[in-house]
């Protein structure tokens, strides 16, 4: 099980899951939820219950058509919403009620997930399946405000912290360079406690967007700070680091 690290209770087991939707209004469907922790995870695809919005579909690369969802053209296997959700619940399950880990969750994803969790009445065996839900978008605002980033998105910090490329837009490809961007990052545990928040406990009105300072020029990349805190032992992590890299 992956730990929370930098000082974080290390009883509490860390699960790192994302949504892929067919938009970023607040009435999107989700067609993908993946979720990693450690070397265990879940990759499940859904029919959307809504057509797919034209940038959405060009970004991640699904389409439905009769009653199909492809990837890139290619057919997926898919189960129902609630098959999905219910699935997620039980790998919950798994590590013990962990706490629940994502990149702006808070302003998108828990509340697409808190949705579609109260229109099939599985809302509560989520609530107790996990102790909470972390959002490492302020994470890595606070931990990393005097580094000059441009952006905070996932892909970027990945981009810079570790140096890497990837997939991004792909559910099962985001949550595992999410875990290995905090495994770098290693929030302490007051850190972690002050942005951690409960599904019922969530705004429906996002904050305003922060602002940035641009990234002085000439700065060395920050990833060459990170490189000796990245030690990945197992051999299906290096390989996967590999692929990142392609």
């Amino acid at each position: 099980m992956q730990k929370a690290g930098g000082g974080a209770s290390p009883q509490l087991s860390l699960v790192f899951f994302d949504l892929e939707t067919t938009g970023l209004g607040p009435s999107c469907e989700i067609v993908q939820l993946a979720a990693v922790s450690g070397g265990h995870s879940l990759n499940l695809y859904t029919i959307p219950r809504c057509q797919m919005q034209p940038g959405a579909a060009r970004v991640t690369g699904f389409r439905v058509r009769r009653q199909r969802l492809y990837l890139h053209r290619r057919p997926v296997l898919t189960n129902s919403l609630k098959e999905v959700l219910v699935s997620f619940i039980a790998f919950l399950h798994m590590f013990g009620r962990p706490l629940l880990v994502g990149h702006n969750i808070r302003r998108f994803d828990c509340l697409v997930l808190a949705r579609v969790l109260d229109e099939l009445d599985l809302r509560a065996k989520f609530q107790s399946s996990v102790s909470g839900c972390l959002d490492t978008l302020p994470v890595a605002r606070e931990m990393l405000k005097d580094h000059g980033l441009q952006s905070f998105r996932q892909e970027n910090l990945v981009r810079e912290v570790l140096g890497l490329s990837y997939k991004a837009h792909d559910a099962l490809e985001d949550v595992r360079a999410l875990q290995m961007l905090y495994s770098v990052l290693q929030p302490v545990s007051e850190l972690v406690s002050r942005h951690t928040f409960y599904l019922e406990n969530i705004e429906n009105k996002p904050p305003a967007k922060a602002k940035v300072p641009c990234k002085p020029a000439g700065q060395r990349p920050l990833w060459e700070h990170f490189r000796q805190a990245l030690k990945v032992t197992e051999s299906t992590e290096e390989d996967r680091a590999r692929e990142l890299d392609t």
